[in-house]
């Protein structure tokens, strides 16, 4: 896979909506943009944690491993599923502080299924995998920031505390269904 091949790829599925996006897009609604992007280095951590071993042994360890994959996915599904609960739980904006903290996206992203694919696939090449983690390094910057400026956009275009409220509940959804798919491919596997 040519480096352009690899941005491309590494970009797209960083920027398909799922959990850790989902959590950027609440923090830039609910503190603004400058004050989401302090949990950028959580995001980047989380994929770290993960995407760095798999990437240089990974493979090796997972094959023929299905039944620690589907644990890996089943774990992801339910931590999501708590995460739902949780913002589907919260009060209003302002009454409870903000719902995204750095724990939350840390360990969120860290099980975030995404990290396999970058880890297995994407980013694993004997030759070139420090360029890789960099490239990679720099777009989970890039995208983070982005979600965070869309939240922070939904924010300025109501700033009322009903629709971040609204917002809230539309997430929570959002990452149930993932949670859903989450769990059924863990047992499933």
């Amino acid at each position: 896979m040519s480096f352009t091949e690899l941005s491309l790829a590494v970009l797209l599925l960083l920027l398909t909506p799922g959990p850790s996006n989902s959590l950027m897009l609440v923090a830039g609604a609910e503190r603004g943009w400058a004050r989401a992007l302090r949990l950028i280095p959580a995001e980047l951590a989380g994929y770290l944690l993960c995407v760095l071993p798999l990437a240089l042994a990974g493979a090796a360890v997972l094959d023929g491993q299905d039944g620690l994959r589907s644990l890996v996915t089943l774990a992801a599904g339910i931590w999501v599923a708590a995460l739902a609960a949780r913002l589907w739980r919260l009060p209003a904006i302002g009454a409870a502080g903000p719902a995204v903290d750095a724990r939350a996206l840390f360990v969120t992203t860290a099980l975030n299924p995404k990290a396999l694919i970058f880890g297995l696939v994407l980013l694993p090449s004997p030759d070139r995998l420090a360029a890789n983690l960099a490239l990679f390094a720099g777009l989970v910057v890039l995208v983070a920031a982005l979600w965070a400026a869309f939240g922070a956009l939904l924010r300025q275009g109501s700033g009322q505390p009903r629709a971040m409220f609204v917002l809230r509940r539309l997430a929570s959804v959002w990452l149930a269904a993932i949670s859903v798919v989450l769990i059924a491919r863990g047992v499933g596997a």
